[in-house]
């Protein structure tokens, strides 16, 4: 990502004297309100004075009322509602010159020259061509008599910043619009629901889903739930695609699955452009193969209820980062959208996104077809259903066995790893075997072949289903060694945290001794606490940062109700503080102690300084986090004890431990396909890597680059031999000596109201290219 230097500004001063009113248009999305509390909170921390535009552009337009100055108070207690609390509006006025002029009357009255749009394409192209045409709006005004010259002059420039929410992941530029994570949790839920009273009846079920002429919803579902055949419009199927669909199914049936899963998204079409639907389909699979079959249209479902934790801590980074932009804007620079790629957070001119959208197709092309494909995870994702939904194992076999083991502690999504590790090995033609129990396992030749079949529904299944340990090879090297040769194992893939990282570590030392464990291995991080070196993300903090989410949810609710009450929930993480800042951020809580960032008596009373003042404001209640290792004497129990007697009188204390909530619980949509692209992308690598290792007859393969980690970095998945990360390993405490997380500890003080708040804005996201970004020429050509 393109970075500048700029000199060291102060947030805290940048916004006096400045106007900033936010709105929300279209259709809503889940998160929405998480980016409103943070423009505001953001707003009102560089001293700027913020306002609600209530019921988007149609209250822009008709002012009065609709237009309201914002207060630290009055975004409290929002980040877990879904929808907008500010309302939103489909308006027909604003696209007529009329509307735009009294919309800028109302702005240029409260001397507004900062607007911040969250919404869909539609509102962000409304408000380029608003800025656009800013002056010219000004200048009618003032011959009409509206504004005086005066004013004019004082509202000569507008800014505009966009944030795209909408839960149809349909923009291009960004990795995920605010409000799909939700969407997909919803969906997720009513599959998973639906799949159990279909395996009962042996049933047939089909799903259409939302997203217009998007297929994301729907591809990243069939994704997710291991669906045997989706219908998007990015990808219209084959001439003949009724007989494909009925030899697919009954294929499934064949195998031993008692239901099968249609996706299909609502803008589904065939080559030929003619729509594709539910009843179509029903009746080609219940006529054709008298299979008793249903359909379910989720409809508005996908646009409700609370927003995952992901969507909330997207809204927040792009409301604070919304405002920086604002303020940082200049009459030159272009309006632009703030946005997330991979975890960085980025900006975009807001009218090349929107040129991008509005591509023209080719006459043989859906809509969005370029677009779509061009956006790399889209192409990731259709690449990786296609190579687990064709279910043809090669006749010509490998002769390679590929063994797979889980290690350390359970989490969700470790299932989904294995599936798609096993399937897409049988798809390369290697005989794939399961390691129970760990290392252990090895050891003790607890070792099976694993089939197609057995790790069907797998996806959503959370925990060990091969079960897990924590011991590491160590003193059974010799043991192990001696199994890999017994079992003819030629690779191994290692799915786990800390200990898996170590375990694979030690066996390549060991590599020396024992010339059977020269073989490829891949680590691939999977555990609640993502402390694993070489990857931004590790399979089940997802997961876990959701059940957190949640928990605090009620317990805010409990103290919402009584007021004057503080909690003190500690998290798991070891000494890695991923998790505990990550929820203080989705559930808005007052701070987070973790080891990573040292805190001292005086910080502690400084939080109860601050809670007391707190107490005094209408929000009544403080939500304190602790990462179990954060301090071996500040325990959670010696800050339970400490706010309780420095609270009293004005709150009172409670404590929660969340212990091994954690760790279980059904998968979400993002570990359900983070595990399976990890899954089957460490396959991948491995068959390659098999190949170059093969010589004079045999594998042997004693190279760093021979044994990787498996991670998430920045923007891609990238393999890391084990040995070169060392250097970046604390591993007395085990975690990264390196944590992209820490930078966003200053937006979780300043949301909570601290004042003397560090803020780096030396690093300021630059502007980025979508056209170069996509590989879009102007012309058209590809």
């Amino acid at each position: 990502m393109a970075h500048h230097e700029a000199p060291h500004k102060d947030p805290r001063k940048m916004g006096i004297g400045r106007s900033i009113a936010v709105l929300t248009s279209g259709g809503d999305a889940q998160g929405m309100n998480a980016a409103v509390r943070a423009t505001v909170r953001m707003g009102i921390y560089t001293g700027a004075k913020v306002y609600f535009v209530h019921e988007g552009y149609q209250g822009l337009v008709d002012g009065g009322d609709n237009i309201k100055l914002a207060t630290w108070e009055s975004v409290s207690m929002m980040l877990h509602l879904g929808g907008t609390v500010i309302g939103s509006a489909r308006c027909m006025d604003f696209k007529e010159k009329w509307g735009r002029l009294k919309a800028a009357c109302n702005l240029v009255k409260l001397g507004i020259t900062n607007l911040c749009v969250i919404g869909g394409d539609g509102s962000l192209t409304g408000a380029n061509q608003f800025r656009s045409e800013w002056s010219e709006l000004l200048a009618d005004l003032t011959k009409g008599g509206k504004i005086s010259a005066e004013e004019a002059k004082r509202s000569s420039h507008l800014n505009i910043v966009g944030m795209v929410g909408s839960i149809d992941n349909d923009f291009c530029g960004t990795d995920m619009t605010i409000g799909t994570d939700s969407a997909l949790h919803r969906i997720i839920e009513v599959v998973d629901a639906i799949t159990t009273t279909a395996q009962s009846h042996q049933r047939t079920f089909i799903l259409e889903v939302m997203g217009r002429h998007c297929g994301y919803l729907a591809l990243v579902t069939a994704l997710a739930c291991g669906a045997d055949w989706v219908f998007i419009p990015e990808m219209p199927p084959e001439e003949n695609w009724e007989e494909h669909l009925c030899k697919r199914l009954i294929a499934q049936r064949e195998r031993g699955s008692r239901l099968n899963v249609i996706i299909l998204a609502e803008g589904a079409q065939d080559r030929n452009q003619k729509p594709i639907t539910c009843d179509q389909v029903k009746n080609l699979v219940s006529k054709k193969l008298g299979f008793d079959t249903r359909s379910t249209i989720l409809g508005h479902v996908q646009r409700g209820g609370t927003p995952s934790a992901f969507d909330r801590i997207l809204g927040s980074r792009m409301g604070v980062d919304a405002v920086m932009a604002l303020l940082e804007a200049t009459p030159e620079t272009p309006a632009c959208v703030v946005s997330l790629s991979g975890n960085m957070a980025v900006r975009l001119p807001l009218m090349e996104c929107v040129q991008v959208v509005s591509y023209t197709p080719m006459p043989h092309q859906t809509v969005l077809f370029p677009l779509l494909l061009l956006i790399k995870s889209f192409q990731n994702n259709w690449d990786t259903y296609k190579m687990l939904a064709h279910v043809t194992p090669p006749k010509m076999k490998s002769n390679i066995n590929i063994a797979i083991i889980n290690v350390g502690a359970p989490c969700a999504g470790m299932n989904a790893a294995v599936r798609a590790a096993v399937r897409v090995g049988i798809i390369q033609g290697h005989q794939m075997l399961a390691v129970h129990d760990g290392f252990d396992g090895l050891a003790n030749g607890q070792i099976e072949p694993i089939i197609w079949a057995q790790v069907g529904g797998w996806t959503g299944k959370g925990g060990s289903n091969l079960g897990t340990k924590r011991h590491l090879p160590g003193r059974n090297i010799e043991q192990i060694s001696l199994n890999i040769t017994k079992f003819n194992i030629h690779s191994l893939i290692i799915i786990g945290g800390f200990e898996a990282y170590l375990g694979g570590l030690e066996l390549v030392t060991a590599r020396e001794m024992y010339e059977e464990l020269c073989i490829p291995m891949v680590v691939i991080p999977a555990t609640v606490s993502n402390n694993v070196p070489g990857s931004d993300f590790s399979i089940g903090a997802d997961t876990a940062l959701n059940t957190i989410t949640m928990t605090c949810d009620r317990i805010k609710q409990s103290a919402a109700g009584t007021k004057r009450r503080v909690f003190i929930i500690e998290t798991m993480g070891g000494y890695c503080g991923y998790l505990a800042t990550m929820a203080a951020l989705s559930s808005g809580a007052d701070d987070a102690y973790i080891y990573e960032e040292p805190f001292h008596i005086r910080d502690l009373e400084l939080n109860v300084e601050h809670l007391i003042e707190k107490m005094k404001t209408s929000v009544k209640r403080g939500l304190i986090l602790r990462n179990s290792n954060a301090n071996e004497n500040y325990t959670t129990q010696f800050l339970y004890n400490l706010y309780s007697e420095e609270g009293k009188g004005t709150f009172d204390c409670r404590m929660n431990v969340l212990g091994h909530m954690q760790q279980g619980g059904t998968p979400t949509p993002f570990d359900r396909n983070f595990g399976t692209k990890m899954g089957s992308k460490s396959v991948l690598w491995l068959t390659d890597k098999l190949k170059e290792c093969y010589r004079h007859g045999r594998i042997f393969a004693n190279m760093p680059d021979s044994a990787c980690v498996l991670g998430m970095k920045k923007r891609s998945l990238v393999f890391q031999p084990l040995a070169s990360l060392k250097d970046d390993t604390d591993f007395e405490h085990r975690i990264p000596k390196t944590e992209w997380w820490l930078k966003l500890r200053p937006i979780l003080k300043i949301l909570a109201k601290y004042d003397t708040v560090e803020m780096d804005t030396s690093e300021v996201a630059a502007m980025e290219h979508v056209i170069k970004k996509t590989g879009l020429v102007k012309g058209g050509k590809m």
